[in-house]
């Protein structure tokens, strides 16, 4: 059990400045047990100067006090505002446990001077995996079929023929990390050369997958629509109506990325009308669902609550990667994953941390 005034120690401190991470609640049960296999605290193992806690109350938007006497704090599914920030002076760094940080105010943490820590790179190959493994359930009509065993329906399974992953199209929305593994899976398929939308992208450098379009054409030519971006002002609502009437009627989406990017109004419209195939959705513009949504009215669609790419194994990435790098800025070394990195620049930033590191 890891109580908020009982710190655990990778080893007994022996020196006058611990360096003191935070973790939020939600990474335990209410015993204070960790609900997870591994978190990756491993990594502090030998370094006497670390001591990590966790908040004793989950908060949907972390409170001041929670982070005042925190250096660090691993963030898994509160949100961080600048009323979160306000009593905030010994604290370096938040970091998100995960890639997506809507739910942080990056502009508040630059004012504050805190570091806001992404994942990067941890999720590819589990939200890749989960991405191809709802590619096949769609195309294969994976829960019409269970439900006529478990009914007892067998003989309508003529009216069930699937189709294969071959010669079909994956658009990706975002060609990031997490796209670009996921195409890098699906070449065993022998499906077409994957396409890509992302402005960000330069369209003159070499890629090792997917060919650049605009969206209008990634939505009419992909057999799956798969989305891969962040959730910005330029990103919300990006899936609406119009787009979704470019889609053929056999064509699927996926969203293993952010509620709010599509609209849920639009997409529900499309589905129910068989303007498309299907859809598999892990987020929703409203999260958490803690009442029976509408999509599960619908048969084809297949949902998960925001957690299709939860394994044992991401999980302890994901953590091994936030603690080293909360290790790192503890020994005064730059973290890996930083989206602010003007913060590392700002004489109050530096200030502090030169005041707070404990290697």
């Amino acid at each position: 059990m890891i109580g908020e005034h009982e710190p655990r120690q990778a080893m007994p401190v022996n020196q006058d400045q611990p360096f003191r991470i935070a973790l939020t609640a939600d990474f335990f049960d209410h015993d204070g047990n960790p609900k997870y296999k591994d978190l990756g605290l491993s990594v502090f193992d030998g370094h006497a100067h670390i001591e990590y806690f966790a908040f004793d109350a989950h908060k949907p938007q972390i409170a001041p006090d929670q982070l005042r006497n925190a250096n660090g704090v691993i963030v898994l599914g509160a949100t961080v505002t600048a009323d979160s920030l306000a009593a905030a002076d010994d604290l370096l760094a938040v970091v998100r446990f995960g890639v997506g940080y809507d739910s942080v105010d990056v502009g508040a943490c630059t004012d504050a001077d805190v570091l806001l820590i992404i994942s990067k790179g941890a999720v590819d190959r589990p939200v890749a995996e989960a991405t191809v493994g709802w590619m096949i359930a769609l195309t294969h009509n994976l829960l019409a079929k269970d439900r006529l065993v478990r009914e007892g329906d067998w003989d309508a399974r003529s009216r069930y023929m699937g189709a294969e992953l071959r010669d079909r199209t994956f658009g990706a929305v975002g060609l990031g990390g997490i796209a670009t593994h996921t195409m890098r899976l699906l070449s065993i398929f022998g499906m077409k050369p994957p396409i890509a939308f992302d402005p960000y992208v330069d369209p003159d450098a070499g890629r090792p997958f997917g060919e650049l379009v605009e969206l209008d054409e990634l939505m009419s030519r992909a057999d799956f629509v798969s989305l891969h971006c962040p959730l910005t002002d330029e990103t919300r609502g990006l899936i609406g109506a119009r787009e979704l009437a470019l889609m053929r009627p056999d064509s699927y989406l996926i969203n293993t990325a952010r509620g709010g990017i599509v609209v849920e109004d639009a997409l529900y419209d499309a589905l129910e009308q068989g303007r498309i195939a299907g859809a598999a959705l892990d987020c929703f513009e409203q999260e958490p669902v803690v009442t029976p949504h509408r999509f599960g009215r619908l048969d084809n669609v297949i949902l998960a609550p925001h957690s299709i790419a939860w394994t044992d194994e991401l999980f302890r990435d994901i953590g091994r990667m936030n603690c080293q790098s909360l290790l790192d800025l503890s020994l005064g070394k730059v973290p890996h994953g930083i989206v602010n990195a003007e913060v590392l620049e700002r004489p109050g930033f530096r200030a502090k941390w030169k005041r707070l590191r404990g290697g």
